[in-house]
């Protein structure tokens, strides 16, 4: 698994470049990738949400550009202190979507167990949880069985950003992140321990593509 690093990009650029990988992928020119980065402030509506779903487009005083996409899910924030994490995988070997949602939440987990948090997943939806709180959203897109976006773990964001929208649809706005658990992990920290993860998880299924 390939990884590239952004320190942040305004999430148009983001999805032009996933569109660009995964054509490459298909055309075999490339391998598949782990794509880590952050956004601005950014409220997302995936193909299951709605822009009813968008409460305020200015929260805590900040303005908060809002963008269609082509992902699953409803909608989502993205901003500052957030890490990322955009699979572009190759599922031909096992195509099953529900198998890969299920490597990327157990990315994040794993991650989290090494600084002592105990996450795991939760009948309310896909994603990641911590006491009943989703510190990581998930929602991913496919084409010809080469996935992209991925999973975004809350680890130092601005959570007032989250009450500008009814984030993956439930209206209580159950978020967390790492800091508000009491964690002051570095992103280069978190990139590294979240990347030996992601190479166990996913070189043994896009090695032998």
């Amino acid at each position: 698994m390939h990884v590239i690093f952004h320190k942040q990009q305004p999430y148009p650029e983001s999805v032009a470049e996933q569109e660009q990988m995964v054509a490459s992928v298909l055309a075999g020119s490339m391998p598949s990738s782990l794509i880590l980065t952050e956004h601005p402030p950014t409220y997302t509506i995936g193909t299951s949400g709605h822009s009813g779903d968008i409460l305020s487009r200015s929260v805590d005083g900040e303005s908060i550009a809002v963008y269609p996409t082509g992902r699953g899910g409803e909608v989502t924030y993205h901003g500052p202190g957030q890490l990322v994490c955009y699979v572009i995988a190759d599922l031909k070997r096992e195509p099953d979507l529900h198998r890969h949602i299920w490597r990327l939440e157990e990315m994040v987990i794993r991650t989290l167990a090494d600084f002592g948090v105990v996450a795991g997943r939760d009948s309310r939806g896909i994603g990641v949880w911590v006491d009943g709180l989703k510190i990581a959203a998930a929602g991913v897109r496919c084409r010809k069985w080469v996935t992209f976006h991925g999973i975004a773990l809350n680890n130092t964001p601005n959570l007032k950003h989250f009450s500008g929208i009814v984030p993956c649809g439930m209206q209580d706005q159950p978020v967390t992140s790492m800091q508000k658990l009491g964690l002051d992990i570095p992103r280069a920290r978190l990139e590294q321990v979240l990347i030996g993860h992601c190479h166990a998880l996913f070189d043994p299924l896009v090695a032998a593509v």
